[in-house]
């Protein structure tokens, strides 16, 4: 019944912010004309957490196979698969930006009235959701506006866009404020998909946040990552994977699971597949996940189509696709691909992918399933390479690992309990046998770092998955080159701004573009990504 409440308040805040549209300066417009005191915002806070987490259709267009955790064949998915542009190539260089600036916006005016109506808490929270939803925007796309987004009722409507660096320095100055303040003898938050108003989980969240925030800094300012690393350790992360940050969907009421719903879809359910490379690396560490997150389509076109027709999880037959190529019959045909399994089914009903694991039907695609945000399998890790660079966080590099490896396997089962639930004999057995390596330190950070992409890929948490990757360089991928690729055959490493911004904002574009060397593209690299 809570979540229903919650879903519901989802709704009116809807209503009531039906007017914002996919502009950003719109965007950066008063978002409600009701009056501050009619206003309840701990209902506002449900509306920009599920905006939040629910960013899965644009993660799969993009990140999920970036990062070589899913490929395709379909034309579809070609902006991710091979870095060729589809038709809606500038609908989906938007979205991010649209959606988690309309998120940003929500949390924005939440503090603004928490603050006029005494609610301390639910203004820290607030503050939280917007530099978790910021961190999106600038880890995607790079300098952006922030010190003066969401002013436009003090009339700024064409906000400068900030230098990363100064963003990031201010997300994690403004974390440390509010997570600190956060009191559970104050108000309560009332409406929160997260916690159900739980002040220490939040407390935890916001250090966990600022762990991850500094850990991104690793290259571009190492001193100021050790420094946040060591005050987030101090302050109190995440303990277990009830910390897990996340959003049980409700489709029901209309608010369900966007990964989910693009994942079903009949082109997308019979061609996204998980990577070559991610199914090769959990063989090869005997992965125990390998058992749950994959299965092999029964034989034939229209099975391959169905998703009532569950298919084989046996962990043997587990193939997974190389990324780069496509179904045109040319040099680059999947049925040229090194090791090409054959499909299934006649002639009259041949599945060419037929032989390939797609996700697991049963554990990925309930339109009412979890969406994570942060977790504890991702903070431990992150806490194990603060350790092996030196830094006091408390507790060693192997024991950060061992409870990282713990926690990404306890995490599967908030997708499905019934088929993602390791017995605790599996995971000691697992984790066991596989501790740090320690023989060096870069060994250790290749190690912490392929169980970082791999954990946060199966989660399908695949935008901190591509963040990650760029900032640690683990695991080393080999880059898809393709005719026509918008990339010069590289992994991108940001998006383009959304394509008004020219136009409606030209001062603070053509500032931030003259910082990326003078080309808006795929292949700048951000301040952090040296």
């Amino acid at each position: 019944m809570k979540m229903k409440k919650a879903f519901l308040y989802i709704g009116m805040v809807s209503a009531l912010l039906g007017s914002c549209t996919k502009d950003f300066n719109e965007l950066n417009t008063n978002p409600t004309a009701i009056p501050s005191e009619q206003m309840e915002p701990n209902y506002m806070l449900s509306r920009t957490q599920y905006n939040y987490a629910n960013t899965g259709y644009s993660q799969l267009l993009f990140q999920s196979m970036w990062t070589q955790v899913f490929a395709s064949t379909f034309n579809y998915y070609s902006n991710g698969d091979k870095y060729v542009g589809s038709a809606n190539l500038i609908s989906y260089q938007n979205r991010i930006w649209e959606e988690d600036y309309q998120a940003a916006s929500i949390a924005t005016e939440i503090g603004r009235l928490a603050k006029d109506k005494g609610l301390d808490n639910l203004y820290n929270a607030s503050v939280i959701m917007r530099i978790l939803i910021m961190q999106h925007v600038t880890d995607c796309y790079g300098d952006v506006p922030y010190s003066e987004a969401f002013k436009a009722r003090e009339g700024v409507v064409s906000p400068v866009y900030d230098t990363q660096e100064s963003i990031y320095k201010s997300m994690l100055a403004e974390l440390e404020t509010v997570t600190a303040a956060l009191d559970p003898s104050k108000d309560a938050l009332t409406a929160d998909l997260f916690y159900k108003g739980n002040i220490a989980q939040w407390k935890k969240l916001g250090y966990s946040l600022m762990l991850r925030t500094a850990m991104r800094l690793t290259k571009a300012d190492a001193a100021t990552a050790r420094t946040y690393a060591e005050k987030a350790a101090a302050g109190g992360t995440f303990a277990g994977v009830a910390d897990n940050a996340r959003v049980m969907t409700d489709n029901s009421a209309n608010f369900g699971n966007g990964t989910s719903a693009a994942l079903l879809v009949t082109d997308d359910y019979r061609d996204v597949k998980w990577s070559k490379v991610l199914i090769d690396y959990m063989r090869r560490n005997n992965d125990p996940r390998l058992t749950i997150i994959g299965e092999i389509p029964q034989a034939g076109l229209k099975a391959n189509e169905d998703a009532s027709k569950a298919g084989d999880r046996d962990s043997s037959r587990q193939l997974g696709m190389p990324n780069g190529y496509d179904q045109r019959g040319g040099a680059t045909d999947i049925s040229r691909a090194p090791g090409y399994p054959g499909g299934t089914g006649p002639a009259n009903d041949f599945a060419p992918l037929g032989n390939y694991s797609r996700p697991t039907t049963a554990l990925y695609t309930n339109r009412s399933g979890v969406e994570f945000v942060l977790t504890y399998a991702e903070t431990e890790l992150l806490l194990a390479e603060a350790a092996v660079r030196g830094w006091n966080v408390g507790g060693t590099a192997a024991a950060h690992y061992a409870n990282g490896l713990t926690g990404a396997l306890q995490s599967m089962a908030t997708f499905n309990a019934e088929i993602g639930t390791f017995t605790p004999t599996q995971i000691s057995s697992y984790v066991n046998a596989h501790p740090l390596d320690q023989s060096s330190t870069e060994a250790s950070l290749k190690q912490i770092n392929e169980q970082y992409w791999a954990t946060t890929g199966t989660l399908f948490n695949f935008i901190e998955t591509w963040c990650n990757w760029r900032r640690s360089g683990y695991p080393q991928l080999t880059p898809v080159v393709y005719v026509g690729n918008f990339s010069g055959g590289t992994i991108p490493r940001r998006i383009p701004y959304h394509s008004t911004e020219g136009a409606n904002n030209p001062s603070g574009y053509q500032d931030a573009v003259s910082r990326l060397g003078g080309t808006d593209n795929f292949t700048s690299r951000m301040w952090w990504d040296k």
